[in-house]
């Protein structure tokens, strides 16, 4: 009997569906991958920003990754929010105990600007979980906070990159440029090439989810057994028709819309 390809998503919850497991999940479900999750943090959220957030207890979590991987393990995985190092610590180990593609999106401030996680959080996401992953994901913000590296154009993303790949140890990174003035760029790095893609800016404020649905559809892709450059190219179109097409819920940052890419979309 055939098997749908599995992804996993390790993350936190949106209530109104924009970011988090659920959007992860309709990204899988939207490029024809069976979606698995783990809760990591309950939040109250909307478009407007983040009101409350409720972190699961570490414990809870480690339950959750040896439900799922005792039963079915999955072809690719992927973490968000990952708020404490006590679960930063949990998945560390479920990663090095299966050798599946592991995508980080390192979800540190909400597109409302709300933190979201511990700053010693950062400090071992950088020495221990990073180190472990297939690719990590940061938008600007994030990829400025974990190297440590002011990010002004695109010779300040190649030096950060370097970060990445040379001192904390990554085979691959993927930079996304969206906060940089300009186009919408967003770049690939190995340690032997880059890749990098850009698409006309979307003059809109409708961009709720787009870090989490990026790295979700990466992460389906490779579930599939595609190469990394593939899933990246296929993610930055995906992400760009889903800005586009764009739902228009929400008073605030409005989610993009999940089911609007077609392979066809170039």
């Amino acid at each position: 009997m055939h098997k749908l390809p599995i992804a996993l998503t390790v993350a936190g919850t949106d209530p109104t569906g924009g970011a988090g497991v659920l959007a992860d999940s309709k990204a899988f479900h939207s490029r024809g991958v069976y979606g698995m999750a783990a809760v990591t943090s309950l939040t109250a959220q909307n478009t407007m920003g983040v009101q409350d957030v409720f972190n699961v207890p570490a414990g809870f979590l480690e339950k959750q990754l040896y439900s799922i991987f005792s039963d079915e393990v999955p072809h690719a995985m992927k973490s968000g929010m990952i708020a404490t190092v006590e679960m930063m610590e949990v998945l560390a180990e479920t990663v090095k105990n299966n050798d599946i593609p592991f995508i980080i999106d390192p979800v540190m401030i909400a597109t409302s600007g709300d933190t979201l996680v511990e700053e010693k959080s950062i400090e071992f996401l950088r020495e221990s979980l990073l180190p472990i992953a297939t690719n990590v994901t940061p938008n600007i913000h994030e990829a400025e906070k974990i190297t440590e590296h002011k990010i002004k154009g695109e010779s300040d993303v190649r030096k950060a990159a370097k970060i990445f790949l040379y001192e904390i140890g990554l085979s691959s990174v993927t930079i996304k440029g969206g906060h940089l003035d300009g186009d919408a760029v967003d770049y690939l790095f190995t340690r032997d090439n880059e890749v990098v893609l850009s698409e006309p800016r979307i003059d809109t404020n409708h961009t709720h989810g787009t870090g989490c649905t990026f790295s979700a559809v990466m992460t389906a892709e490779l579930a599939k057994g595609k190469t990394m450059e593939e899933s990246f190219r296929l993610a930055k179109r995906y992400i760009t028709s889903a800005i586009k097409n764009n739902p228009g819920i929400g008073k605030g940052n409005g989610p993009v819309n999940h089911f609007s890419f077609k392979e066809e979309n170039k």
